[in-house]
């Protein structure tokens, strides 16, 4: 298994990842770090073979950390995934050795086929035992990964990777789906926040909400995934 440290400042987008992380077959999330210090901290006990690293941190930079891991001998291999678009700052993360720069936001394929090129390269490389030219520019190839895939395109004030988490919180409900009030609780976005988040997937086709009537009191929209259509 890849053991993986997550390093970001944002809660739900490092609950986002994880989640993706954990899908991987071959891929385990053996932490998370909010703070560079703690980042460092946690690279020291757990010696995770990936870390994807933020640029954006509470105390440091994410590049400030990728050169103390160095400086500290660190062979921890660094995926940097952040929303820095600056030369410099990717500059400075390939003078660090970082395989990979993802750029906020991306889509859940293209975060996947980095994770896939990255275990292709650690297998390829545990299997060589000498390498000809032709094996290092494929491993370089493999290390700077496929062509890069346009994000999702959401209107303003919708997150991709928040609409992802949602996404998946509605489909593991199944057949009897949620309300914006449970959606809430199982996501931690505020009520209104996971609403917004529910019609966006009814706009887009991938969800449907029907009236639920109680009781007593209004009817409450419930939110279900589309299943796939039948002939």
């Amino acid at each position: 298994m890849i053991r993986v440290l997550i390093v970001d400042d944002d809660f739900m987008v490092a609950k986002v990842h994880a989640g993706f992380v954990a899908a991987l077959d071959g891929f385990e999330v053996v932490g998370t770090a909010s703070t560079g210090a703690a980042a460092l901290d946690e690279v020291r006990r757990l010696r995770p073979d990936l870390v994807l690293l933020d640029v954006y941190l509470p105390d440091t930079t994410g590049l400030d950390v990728l050169r103390r891991l160095r400086a500290n001998g660190a062979d921890t291999d660094v995926i940097v995934i952040s929303a820095a678009r600056d030369v410099d700052s990717i500059r400075t993360a390939l003078h660090g050795g970082v395989l990979n720069y993802l750029v906020k936001p991306f889509d859940r394929r293209t975060f996947e086929a980095r994770l896939r090129d990255y275990a292709a390269l650690r297998s390829e490389l545990s299997e060589l035992g000498e390498a000809g030219q032709g094996d290092v520019d494929r491993l370089f190839g493999t290390a700077r990964g496929s062509a890069v895939r346009q994000p999702v395109s959401t209107p303003k004030g919708i997150a991709p990777e928040t609409l992802a988490l949602v996404r998946e919180t509605l489909a593991a409900a199944g057949e009897g789906g949620l309300s914006a009030t449970e959606c809430s609780e199982r996501t931690g976005l505020a009520r209104v926040s996971a609403r917004r988040y529910l019609e966006q997937l009814v706009t887009v086709g991938e969800a449907e909400v029907r009236q639920r009537y109680g009781t007593a009191g209004r009817p409450e929209r419930r939110f279900t995934m589309r299943g796939p259509r039948r002939a």
